[in-house]
Formats: structure tokens, sequence, C-alpha cells
């Protein structure tokens, strides 16, 4: 078969792994739904050397970013690299959003 086809509601918890689900080789996608004001995991991406597309789908809220803040809503997209540190907050009404990731030749650690 030349595609494959998930459903969100099919999953239990904050996160969803959509592109493992959907048995992608290539990409990387999770779904994250958070409750109002909740806040997500500061990270970076040097361990994987992937740099994240950050896709919101309902909600609003902010993406932190190496101390700056920017606001999420949608139709913005939003590209960190791998060494940033990033965290995601929720606004007052939740936030679901999509992050795709994809290695950066070269960024690994």
């Amino acid at each position: 078969m030349s595609y494959s086809v998930i459903d969100v509601k099919d999953f239990e918890g904050r996160r969803t792994p959509v592109a493992q689900a959907l048995g992608a080789v290539a990409i990387r996608a999770n779904q994250f739904d958070s409750q109002p004001n909740e806040a997500g995991h500061e990270h970076d991406e040097l361990r994987s050397g992937q740099e994240e597309l950050y896709v919101v789908l309902r909600g609003t809220g902010d993406l932190l970013i190496d101390g700056e803040t920017v606001g999420l809503e949608p139709g913005r997209y939003v590209l960190v690299g791998p060494s940033a540190r990033r965290q995601v907050v929720a606004g007052r009404e939740g936030l679901s959003y999509l992050v795709i990731g994809a290695l950066v030749e070269g960024e690994t650690s």
C-alpha cells in the first residue's frame, strides 16, 4: 500500500507519535495536546540533530526559544534549529500542535 492513515482520537495521552504510527521512515512528527496553561518539557535537539517545525492546530500559546517568546496560533509556523532551547506553554484555552522534525546534516553531537 502506498499510503497509511491514523486518527488522533485513537490515541491516549498528551503526545501522539504521528509519523511512527503511520510507519514513516524519513519524517518525524508528533502531535501534542496540552491543557490550558500547561508547560511542555524544555529541551534542545543537539543529541538528535534535528530542526523542528511547530504547527498550531487549535488554540494558542507561546514557544519560548532561547529566552525569547514567540506567540503560537493557527496559521503561524515556527522553525527551531537543533541547538536552541525550546519550551511550549499552552494558552488559556489549551493548545494542540504538530511538531515535524528533520535531521540537519552535521548538527548531531
